[in-house]
């Protein structure tokens, strides 16, 4: 009997979790494991971004996560008596080509609940208190000793992941550098706490000398805080209601204010680093195992979905007898990404110790929506484009409708684990209707626009907006990766040109 697993997931964070899901849906054997006792309680990463909540949708949590959230408030800028208002955030309306596009408040411990309840209806399940103390590698496979209090155990997979944060245990036992700093004389106290004698209408903050801030954000859907005070470099943190209510009435004059029932207490310490590499075999990493960052604008949590969420259908395809050179695209896509956000949030932070108000507020960057693969291994240059898109972009949404008349999304027909091929003009179609595809891996969907075919959606672009949205003046087939970016673009040579781009993502076609 072989009980060698698909995959081995160390880290039941965001990450980890989103992983887990991504390849349960696909029908794999998944394990996730967590070193602590029980999940994460605290607030902690709390920002959701436009992109993240794109994925959230595909893997079918996203109603939930509407529900434990909010928009983010407005700051409120205490200077002396006077508290001046501030918006971290233009609230747009949604686009034809973006549904979300406002970034959610959500405390990290109800995230992390979301995403295990829906591994769980999926048939998964996280193993608390179990922990990877070493592993050896050899051509196929990976085989952990895991500990726990039931005693040692050896589990065998294909691959393994480490989605076990900054300190991971998995990338220090593979040896891998992780480059950078940490700015131990700057330290942030952050406590959860219920609070009394404060709106929780606004975001507050009090700015003090040489950058000693406190802040204190209103959690949605509950009666809680989360306290954020930069300590001075020789400052011991305070601990207990007591302690903590005076050092915020020392900072903030307002003796109104105290916390009680504090639910979860930490120090941080700004990490600003990135792992030299992100695989080594048969082993990745994904999130903070990967990559950590300051907290300013919100991009740790959302990087490190965004990791597990391209890694996991490339493992999928990969596992079903894609060429192992497509898990090389993981570290060549996401890589470049976390560098450009561990320099965005940086600048982010230490905007914020001077008050500078492009520090304070959050926009296109953040959001994560425009962050592309152009020019890697699955999007090289020179190849067919539209007006606005090229291979690499992520896919936009648009609004058609089915044959009833009925409004239908396109990311409505892209979410699940499939590939879809979208086909709008003749030439197109015929192309997509003849496009072989393999039996094992990803399967595809066809999707036509304003053609009379055999496909599994056949839409109409009334409004125009998708010619508009995806830039299209001619005949054009578009393959969107399972992860929701675009895989490949064809407005000449179809055929040909498809089935290249098909090849280096997919299992060979039998016969």
């Amino acid at each position: 009997m072989n009980d060698t697993l698909d995959v081995l997931i160390a880290g039941a964070g965001p990450a980890g979790t989103t992983l887990a899901i991504d390849l349960a849906r696909r029908g794999l054997a998944v394990r996730i494991l967590d070193k602590a006792p029980q999940s994460f309680d605290g607030s902690r990463a709390k920002g959701l971004q436009p992109r993240t909540l794109e994925v959230f949708d595909d893997l079918g949590v996203l109603g939930d996560i509407l529900d434990g959230s909010s928009d983010y408030p407005r700051l409120g800028i205490h200077l002396g008596p006077v508290a001046v208002p501030w918006r971290m955030f233009r609230n747009r309306d949604r686009t034809a080509d973006v549904p979300y596009p406002n970034t959610r408040l959500m405390p990290q411990y109800r995230t992390d609940a979301v995403l295990h309840d829906r591994l769980d209806r999926l048939g998964g399940k996280v193993e608390y208190g179990r922990e990877i103390t070493e592993f050896t590698l050899d051509a196929t496979s990976v085989t952990a000793t895991v500990t726990s209090d039931d005693g040692p155990e050896r589990i065998t997979a294909r691959y393994l992941v480490g989605a076990d944060g900054g300190s991971s245990a998995v990338r220090k036992h593979l040896g891998l550098g992780f480059l950078g700093e940490t700015r131990e004389a700057d330290r942030m106290l952050i406590v959860d706490a219920a609070t009394t004698g404060l709106s929780r209408d606004r975001w507050h903050v009090w700015p003090g000398v040489k950058g000693r801030f406190v802040g204190a954000c209103p959690l949605p859907h509950t009666d809680l805080f989360q306290w954020m005070i930069r300590l001075s470099p020789d400052e011991e943190p305070p601990e207990g209601e007591e302690a903590i209510t005076r050092r915020i009435r020392a900072h903030t004059r307002n003796r109104a204010i105290a916390v009680c029932d504090i639910r979860w207490r930490s120090v941080f310490r700004p990490n600003i680093r990135l792992a030299e590499a992100y695989r080594r075999g048969r082993v990745f990493l994904v999130g903070d195992a990967a990559h950590v960052h300051t907290p300013a604008g919100a991009q740790g949590l959302n990087t490190g979905i965004q990791d597990a969420y391209n890694l996991g259908w490339k493992l999928g395809q990969v596992l079903a007898g894609a060429d192992p050179r497509l898990l090389d695209s993981y570290e060549a896509e996401r890589l470049p990404i976390a560098a450009g956000v561990l320099g965005l949030s940086t600048k982010k932070y230490e905007g914020l110790a001077k008050l500078d108000p492009s520090s304070l507020r959050r926009g296109k960057d953040e959001q994560q929506l425009s962050l592309t693969y152009h020019g890697g291994p699955l999007a090289p240059s020179g190849t067919d484009r539209t007006k606005t898109l090229q291979a690499g972009d992520r896919a936009p949404d648009t609004e058609l409708l089915d044959t009833d008349g009925k409004p239908v999304r396109l990311f409505d027909t892209y979410r699940g684990p499939q590939f879809t091929v979208v086909a709008y003009g003749a030439e197109a179609v015929a192309a997509s209707e003849e496009l072989d595809w393999p039996t094992a891996g990803a399967p595809l969907q066809r999707v036509v626009v304003d053609a009379e075919a055999k496909a599994d959606h056949v839409l109409t672009d009334h409004r125009r907006d998708f010619r508009r949205v995806h830039g299209i003046e001619r005949d054009a087939l578009l393959l969107v990766r399972p992860d929701g970016y675009l895989g490949h673009i064809a407005t000449h040579d179809f055929r040909t040109s498809t089935r290249a781009a098909v090849r280096t993502m997919t299992p060979e076609v039998a016969g």
